[in-house]
């Protein structure tokens, strides 16, 4: 393997990864809390570009690494999503 796949795959995990305890938490605590939708949203929307940039650009780790980013992105997207739902519910 060459050293800029070795260095772009090291990259794409590490980064892919972070995403796991943040959603983890989410899972085993129930809720997103603090978390900031805006910002995930955006970040999600960034990952979703990454990954059709690496599908124009035929690139197999861009392409990897953005699509599990953007699963786990969504995990968190959607306990936020939920509190604001039920948020909503016991205010009225």
């Amino acid at each position: 393997m060459e050293l800029d796949k070795i260095v772009g795959s090291l990259a794409a995990f590490c980064t892919t990864v972070s995403y796991v305890p943040q959603l983890k938490k989410c899972w085993d605590t129930g809720s997103a809390g603090d978390l900031s939708f805006r910002m995930f949203a955006i970040l999600a929307t960034g990952v979703a570009l990454w990954l059709a940039y690496g599908v124009l650009k035929g690139d197999s780790v861009i392409m990897a690494a953005n699509a599990v980013s953007l699963v786990l992105l969504l995990g968190i997207l959607y306990f936020k999503v939920r509190d604001r739902h039920r948020h909503d519910r016991a205010s009225n």
